[in-house]
């Protein structure tokens, strides 16, 4: 029986909760010790689960040892010590007990593995590389470790501790979800999952896995939405007798490839900019632009995916079935233009969220 639940996540930034300015250096600079640490282990679980895997191929000279990666105690040729994933925590135990709360490396451990275990066939087969972590990272816990959630003084946002450290959220004009969210969360209506902590660009981040019930629609099962990605529209759907294109080619590239030239047009005057902080005052305006165009992409994508499902939920399609969309994806990969511009990956990811949330079926051709 499928869940009526799904887990959504709300990016949230966070501000450590102190007035002493030595105090807030010292709990960041934990923070980003911690953050290497868990970049350090993320990357050692993926390639000692890789060899794990091809740990039969060193033996390959020798016909008669018989290799099972196993517990010994549980399998007869069993060569490990321990189950395959209690090996891997041991080991970052051993290397980093101490220095990291060990809530953070049990549930990295936890996720990666089940990440590897979903790819390892396609690793085989060549389809994919294994994964490699980057240095910003983020750093999973469990919800249990959060305590004293409470309302800010001037009740616009929330402080609470987490691994001793204190922190409040920064929700700014926030004209999403994410303060009534966290009431819910703090009520107890709603469920905190293993959620992240992440450092990047100097600011700290709440990645909150939350999970929420699927919109309840009415739906009907013999009602399929075709839809298809193309370049003339960037979505066109067809629900039995009825067709509908979301967005024009022009409507969609203009402003992006408007923003693009005014990206050309900076870089080209960057070395004329004055300076004062190295590259970053220089480079001021050119990110500024580069942070428009994703933002201004961002924006349309989420504004189709939805019409998209929207329409949907209009005809009450209960499957929505995305045509051809692999060999379009082929086809973007070959052509520069398409790659840089048409962001198919990023819709159909964005639509895919949206059909489940929705309760509609998704279906990728």
């Amino acid at each position: 029986m499928e869940s009526n639940k799904m887990v959504i996540t709300r990016k949230i930034q966070l501000l450590i909760d102190s007035e002493d300015k030595e105090e807030v250096k010292k709990m960041k600079d934990q923070l980003y010790n911690w953050q290497w640490i868990t970049y350090r282990s993320a990357n050692m679980i993926m390639s000692h689960h890789f060899v794990q895997e091809q740990v039969k191929d060193f033996f390959y000279l020798t016909e008669d040892i018989k290799l099972k990666i196993a517990d010994e105690k549980k399998e007869e040729n069993g060569i490990l010590k321990s189950s395959c994933q209690n090996t891997t925590y041991r080991l970052l135990s051993n290397h980093f007990k101490g220095q990291i709360p060990t809530n953070i490396l049990s549930n990295l451990n936890n996720t990666l593995i089940s990440y590897f275990n979903k790819e390892k066939s396609a690793y085989w087969k060549g389809e994919k590389s294994l994964r490699n972590y980057k240095k910003n990272i983020p750093m999973p816990f469990e919800a249990s470790v959060i305590s004293k959630f409470v309302y800010t003084p001037d009740r616009r946002n929330f402080s609470f501790k987490l691994f001793k450290i204190p922190f409040r959220t920064y929700l700014g004009k926030d004209r999403s979800d994410k303060k009534i969210m966290l009431e819910k969360i703090m009520n107890g209506t709603l469920k905190l999952c293993v959620s992240n902590i992440q450092l990047d660009k100097g600011k700290i981040f709440l990645l909150a896995a939350i999970q929420v019930d699927k919109e309840q629609h009415t739906l009907d099962t013999s009602i399929i939405a075709e839809a298809s990605l193309s370049i003339e529209h960037p979505i066109t759907v067809k629900i039995g007798k009825y067709e509908h294109t979301i967005g024009t080619k022009e409507e969609f590239l203009h402003r992006r490839l408007a923003i693009q030239a005014a990206i050309y047009r900076v870089q080209k005057a960057v070395k004329f900019n004055r300076g004062g902080h190295g590259s970053k005052r220089k480079r001021r305006s050119l990110v500024d632009y580069q942070h428009q165009e994703k933002r201004y992409v961002e924006y349309k994508l989420h504004l189709y995916s939805r019409m998209l499902i929207n329409l949907c939920l209009k005809y009450q399609a209960a499957t929505l079935l995305l045509l051809n969309q692999e060999e379009k994806e082929e086809i973007a990969k070959d052509d520069v233009f398409l790659l840089q511009n048409w962001s198919y990956y990023s819709l159909k990811e964005k639509i895919a969220y949206k059909a489940a949330r929705a309760g509609i079926q998704m279906i990728v051709e």
